[in-house]
């Protein structure tokens, strides 16, 4: 599977203000806890190693520039 980087939302700034309400009130460190969890759950849901490492280098290719 190749990990589909084009825009796939059909409301995407309903799901952006999830996002942020989901986070709104939160400590740093239960933002860290929360973003982890999301991160796995959201990894189990797709179940693709491969797609997972894809996303984790492109999500990474500009953090060390």
């Amino acid at each position: 599977m190749k990990l589909n980087i084009e825009p796939n939302l059909d409301r995407p700034d309903d799901v952006y203000e999830m996002l942020i309400d989901a986070y709104r009130d939160l400590s740093d460190e239960q933002v860290q806890k929360m973003s982890a969890r999301l991160i796995l759950l959201l990894v189990n849901h797709i179940g693709d190693p491969e797609a997972l490492a894809e996303a984790l280098c492109i999500a990474r290719a500009d953090m060390t520039a």
